[in-house]
């Protein structure tokens, strides 16, 4: 009898040690994996646009025109203030062109993608960031360490969930 509870007992402790090895192989594997490029991301909501100019302490390093783009899910968040898992926000940074007195788009210097998944993300109020420069979906600059440097700028919009732009209606 003592036998057969110690062989249950060393199953359970054997299971248990599986799935929680498992469980935590997948979530690192989860949170490791990159986030993807926004394919057609400009066929989303377009939330708003910003001029920032060279008269900004910005222009430097954020220079030109802004544009922020916002999924299904994401546009629920405006609406409610809360943003569920799997909005997506993008911000798309252009450098600006004069020509004939009309400030236009220049090149895209790159875009930012903020991503919610709080399963992914449990540290960073459950966002994930990637930048892609100009124009590829591939070229990712940013390291752990600047993304910890997003973070900790939009953690001062905690209220608002973590994000800076609102949905003018």
């Amino acid at each position: 009898m003592r036998t057969n509870m110690m062989t249950k007992r060393t199953t359970v402790i054997v299971l248990a040690a599986f799935v929680t090895l498992t469980w935590v192989v997948t979530m690192r594997a989860r949170s490791d994996s990159p986030i993807a490029y926004p394919l057609g991301y400009r066929k989303g909501v377009h939330v708003k646009t910003m001029l920032v100019g060279p008269q900004s302490p910005f222009f430097k390093t954020a220079g030109g025109i802004h544009h922020v783009y916002a999924n299904d899910k994401a546009m629920r968040g405006y609406e409610t203030g809360k943003f569920p898992d799997g909005a997506i926000l993008v911000f798309d940074l252009l450098d600006t062109k004069e020509t004939d007195g009309a400030t236009i788009e220049g090149p895209r210097q790159r875009i930012d993608v903020m991503i919610k998944d709080t399963q992914r993300f449990p540290t960073t109020g459950g966002w994930g960031f990637e930048r892609f420069l100009g124009d590829s979906e591939t070229d990712r600059p940013l390291t752990e360490e600047h993304r910890g440097l997003c973070f900790s700028c939009h953690e001062k919009r905690k209220a608002h969930d973590f994000v800076f732009s609102t949905f003018r209606k």
